[in-house]
């Protein structure tokens, strides 16, 4: 029913594995925090959403297409030292999640995430049918999530701790 949906109502039949991917991938996000329920009309309605995401993401002219960016006025601050050091943080997490992951599904989510690769041109690249390819990003989607969870839960607790000693 998803894919008929999609198909219905996306122009590029080329991109419908990839928005299939994308719209189980949010679903399973989101039903990690809180099952929908019912899940049928929020599966369509996240589909629905991340069309109008991709839309708009066409629409938005690249800054680089700009002739003369001066009369833009915008002043080039560098980040706060605290800033640098929490992005470089969460940088070396996700390495380090991303080096937990099975080789395959590393491989998987370097070629669609990080290289932009199509569900079908990670297939060809690697040799693989997309179903596998599919199905290697949903087992590294659901290991990152875990991942996230529990740095979030660990920090937390952290918080907590900090928090109870005050007192």
């Amino acid at each position: 029913m998803l894919v008929r949906f999609l198909r219905r109502n996306w122009p590029d039949s080329a991109e419908i594995a990839d928005l299939r991917q994308e719209t189980y991938i949010r679903v399973y996000e989101a039903a990690r925090r809180k099952r929908p329920s019912p899940v049928r009309p929020f599966l369509f309605f996240v589909a629905r959403n991340l069309m109008i995401d991709r839309l708009r993401h066409r629409n938005v002219v690249p800054i680089e297409t700009l002739a003369d960016a001066d009369w833009l006025n915008i002043s080039d601050h560098e980040p706060a030292p605290e800033q640098r050091v929490a992005a470089r943080q969460e940088l070396q997490f996700m390495q380090d999640a991303l080096n937990q992951l099975p080789p395959r599904c590393r491989e998987v989510v370097i070629l669609r995430r990080v290289h932009g690769y199509s569900q079908r041109e990670v297939a060809e690249k690697m040799g693989i049918k997309e179903e596998t390819v599919e199905s290697q990003m949903a087992k590294a989607m659901r290991i990152l999530t875990d991942a996230v969870a529990e740095r979030r839960d660990r920090a937390a607790t952290g918080a907590r701790r900090i928090w109870a000693r005050r007192k």
